[in-house]
């Protein structure tokens, strides 16, 4: 028998997959993180970070928490998600948007991150590409590279409202392009697409026989008197070749709950449910039985909570129009202020970094969303810290330019 220690000449390094290369961490969870670590220091930070409601989670879906952990419903459930909840989100989809979903077309997962997630390992090829209307989501990009596609940026404009045009997409498409990506309304340009947008790239998505992953995390917050439209339902056609995305975290103030759900093709629901079989199983019994609550809420509590974000879009809009070299897009949705910076001569990443340690301020830089010349702000706070922390934003600039 060996006694000894056994050692190696060569120090150890463990292999990275080549799949990990191309994937960076969240910016918007980086900055976040370092804004609570200053602000945990005694530091006056005001956070107009991370996209999650400032709101507390609806009084019925924290009692039906309750009631699971007093009946001890803690245990595992089917990998795809309760009956029930797969149900209510039939009727929801059904009742919001038109969208005649079945049961077999619904799968629940650990969050809507998650819900594109496991789309993009389940649809993607080695090679394949798929569109991305930018500014874009953050993590689009990586959760395409770690499936193994390519993605394809399209650049849109804030002048344009951010919109993806039909011939900009149709100059994207190459015999490779698999899938468009849509998210209305956007994170983190706070623009929609119109229904006559949508049916435009409906238009091209049929003809060229793609796929449509629709992100509609938002719906609920739309402003202006606008609605919400979703792609999959103007036809048959559009339909049976769309996923639409969506979740509990931004209506029903849910985030760390991680309840996410998508409706498409059963095909493609059964794959991604054994996708989750063998990584996640089910998402949580618990957070399960709120989602229930949350959906059966009535529409009043939505439109409630839609109006105070329209107030504030208004506020944090106004008042950031009054920085020096600021020019930001007024929200149409979400609760996103995204604001050209260009006028101040810095780069995203070096003026979030700045206003962060000089004035307190955290913001998200633009860069991490497909755009060096932006910066985003969340209005997902309280009116009293959009006033404060964006008059810091603004006699900074000023005395900057002075």
């Amino acid at each position: 028998m060996t006694t000894g220690t056994m050692t190696s000449s060569t120090p150890f390094q463990p292999r990275i997959a080549s799949r990990m290369a191309k994937a960076s961490p969240s910016a918007t969870l980086k900055l976040t993180s370092k804004a609570k670590e200053m602000k945990a220091k005694g530091l006056p930070v005001i956070s107009f970070g991370a996209g999650e409601p400032d709101f507390d989670t609806p009084e019925a879906v924290k009692a039906e928490a309750v009631k699971c952990l007093q009946q001890g419903y803690t245990k595992y459930t089917p990998t795809s998600g309760i009956p029930e909840l797969r149900e209510a989100v039939c009727r929801k989809f059904a009742e919001d948007q038109g969208l005649k979903y079945s049961v077999e077309n619904v799968v629940i997962s650990c969050g809507a991150k998650h819900s594109l997630y496991n789309l993009f390992q389940v649809l993607c090829e080695p090679g394949d590409e798929v569109v991305l209307p930018a500014p874009y989501w953050v993590s689009y990009p990586d959760m395409v590279y770690l499936a193994g596609g390519t993605p394809v940026v399209v650049e849109t404009t804030q002048r344009e409202g951010f919109r993806l045009t039909a011939d900009r997409l149709r100059k994207a498409i190459t015999p490779r392009t698999r899938i468009v990506v849509v998210n209305s309304p956007s994170n983190p340009t706070g623009g929609i697409l119109e229904e006559k947008d949508l049916r435009a790239i409906a238009d091209i998505v049929v003809e060229k026989n793609l796929i449509c992953i629709s992100d509609e995390i938002y719906e609920y917050y739309v402003y202006g008197g606008r609605k919400h439209v979703s792609i999959a339902s103007f036809n048959e056609e559009i339909f049976k070749r769309t996923f639409v995305v969506n979740g509990t975290s931004k209506s029903y103030s849910m985030t760390g709950l991680r309840i996410g759900y998508l409706g498409g093709n059963a095909e493609v629901v059964k794959k991604i449910g054994i996708l989750q079989d063998h990584s996640t199983s089910n998402p949580v019994s618990i957070s399960q039985k709120m989602a229930v609550a949350a959906l059966a809420l009535p529409k009043n509590y939505r439109e409630e909570v839609r109006s105070t974000f329209e107030r504030r879009s208004k506020l944090m809009y106004d008042l950031v129009a009054q920085a020096k070299g600021f020019e930001p897009f007024a929200p149409q949705g979400a609760f996103y202020v995204f604001c050209d910076i260009s006028g101040t001569g810095l780069g995203s990443e070096q003026l979030c970094d700045r206003l962060l340690e000089e004035v307190n301020v955290a913001a998200i830089p633009g860069k991490s969303f497909g755009s060096d010349k932006h910066i985003r702000f969340s209005f997902a706070t309280g009116e009293k810290d959009i006033q404060e922390g964006i008059q810091r934003v603004i006699d900074w600039s000023r005395k900057r330019s002075s």
